[in-house]
């Protein structure tokens, strides 16, 4: 909360100095950045959760700001970001990887594989919610060869949950106490479905196995 208020200053500062337009892009530059130039790993939290929430109150109380253009830009710019990272590890993580061939390097790939296996779809979803996760998700997603489609849809999912929900979220919070709750419920959401995604992933990936082992041992005899 300490963060968020001091963020929340800092914005307001910036708001007064540079004028509605260069704040739109200066949020939205942050988002973009968080994912496709890796900036989240130095400073996650001037790229994450709290950036939107502070935006978002800012927005409430700011003559000028839309709280729309505000909130769909900064999904706009979470999906880009993202699939600027999807991009980049499939075009130069898995070639890297393949290369070098070393058995370090094909457990990396395995262990990644597995857990596309696992998680699937919703891992790209929750990942917007945890910081480290939105950084390196969608790389590795490019890197494991996820299928476009499926990570352009979990990305659109998570743009929306993350980058519009959490910015409007903000944007109430200013007028309605407690509201910031509802930000943790929809991660919560998104997190139990990973779980129960993940599990069942996992039932029919041992089912799999089974039917494969049986199936070798019929051959055998």
């Amino acid at each position: 909360m300490l963060r968020t208020a001091a963020l929340d200053g800092q914005l307001t500062d910036l708001l007064g100095q540079v004028g509605v337009v260069v704040f739109y892009l200066v949020v939205w530059g942050l988002v973009f950045a968080g994912t496709a130039l890796f900036v989240g790993v130095f400073v996650p939290f001037v790229t994450g959760d709290s950036l939107l929430f502070a935006s978002g109150i800012i927005a409430a109380g700011a003559s000028g700001v839309d709280i729309w253009v505000l909130a769909i830009g900064t999904g706009i710019a979470a999906f880009l970001g993202d699939q600027v990272g999807f991009l980049l590890g499939r075009r130069y993580g898995r070639p890297y990887l393949d290369k070098r061939g070393g058995p370090r390097m094909q457990g990396v790939i395995a262990r990644t594989e597995r857990f596309y296996r696992t998680f699937g779809w919703w891992s790209v979803v929750i990942a917007r919610f945890i910081p480290w996760g939105r950084v390196f998700v969608p790389v590795i997603a490019g890197v494991g060869r996820m299928g476009y489609a499926r990570f352009v849809t979990a990305n659109i999912v998570g743009a929306l949950a993350w980058g519009v929900g959490i910015t409007v979220i903000g944007y109430y919070a200013a007028s309605i106490p407690g509201v910031k709750v509802l930000a943790y419920v929809i991660a919560g959401v998104f997190i139990t479905a990973s779980v129960i995604a993940g599990i069942r992933a996992w039932r029919l990936e041992r089912a799999d196995r089974a039917a494969s082992a049986q199936a070798d041992v019929s051959s055998a005899q």
